[in-house]
């Protein structure tokens, strides 16, 4: 199972929310850059980088802070925020983005959605599937929409998608665990899908519970920030599977 810390930027700064509220700001650090490296020098490989100012403006915003990271650490980063057109999406693949994942986009304009999965690829384009009471949310999950979460997933793997992170809102930046039930009924009822974890991740013994539901990788926030899982404990679970 991959180990996908996430950066989430607000001002170019490395911050996190609670469950989406932009009210609950707290700046962990003034340069995600830095925080970057230092996932890096533990032998992680992998970003979940998210540009909130681009997710309330519905377009990108922090693409510099994309190409610094990108172009100044060797890190596979999946970006994401407020992406809505094909223009934001040239940028961020321009600024050094392995993979986007799109949420809103995907419930609210699915023809767009659709022809980005033709256009670059399902190995280029994430579904962010984020649930509140197993209702897709969106808008920097400021609304709730009608679909629900799991018919939602399965039509757009019919649509070519493989890639999903699945966010449960209600335990994100919460510290009191992953939605463990939610995800193992998405592995039951979906074939072959590339399922992220994300969100509520609050300790280390919760990763392998995790990787043995079948979860491809897992993305880690608020856990590292407030120390709770150490960046020690990553780089030995990583060395033991590689």
């Amino acid at each position: 199972m991959r180990i996908i810390p996430a950066i989430d930027i607000i001002d170019g700064k490395c911050v996190r929310l609670s469950k989406g509220d932009y009210n609950t700001k707290k700046i962990y650090n003034e340069s995600p850059l830095e925080v970057a490296k230092e996932f890096e020098a533990h032998g992680i490989q992998y970003l979940h980088l998210v540009d909130l100012d681009g997710a309330k403006s519905k377009h990108i915003v922090n693409h510099k802070v994309l190409e610094q990271i990108a172009s100044q650490t060797s890190l596979k980063i999946d970006f994401g925020g407020g992406l809505k057109t094909d223009d934001d999406l040239r940028i961020a693949f321009e600024s050094g983005a392995s993979q986007i994942t799109g949420g809103s986009i995907a419930v609210k304009d699915p023809e767009t959605f659709k022809s980005w999965l033709q256009k670059f690829g399902a190995n280029k384009i994430i579904l962010g599937a984020d649930a509140k009471d197993e209702k897709v949310a969106v808008s920097g999950w400021l609304e709730e929409s009608k679909e629900e979460l799991i018919p939602f997933i399965q039509g757009y793997q019919k649509e070519g998608v493989s890639y999903v992170i699945c966010t449960d809102i209600s335990k994100d930046g919460m510290l009191e665990g992953p939605s463990f039930e939610l995800y193992k009924r998405i592995l039951e009822e979906t074939k072959n899908l590339k399922l992220i974890a994300s969100g509520g991740i609050s300790s280390f013994d919760e990763l392998p519970k995790l990787a043995e539901l079948g979860c491809e990788g897992t993305i880690i926030g608020k856990a590292i920030y407030e120390g709770r899982i150490s960046m020690k404990q990553l780089e030995n679970y990583i060395l033991g599977h590689e």
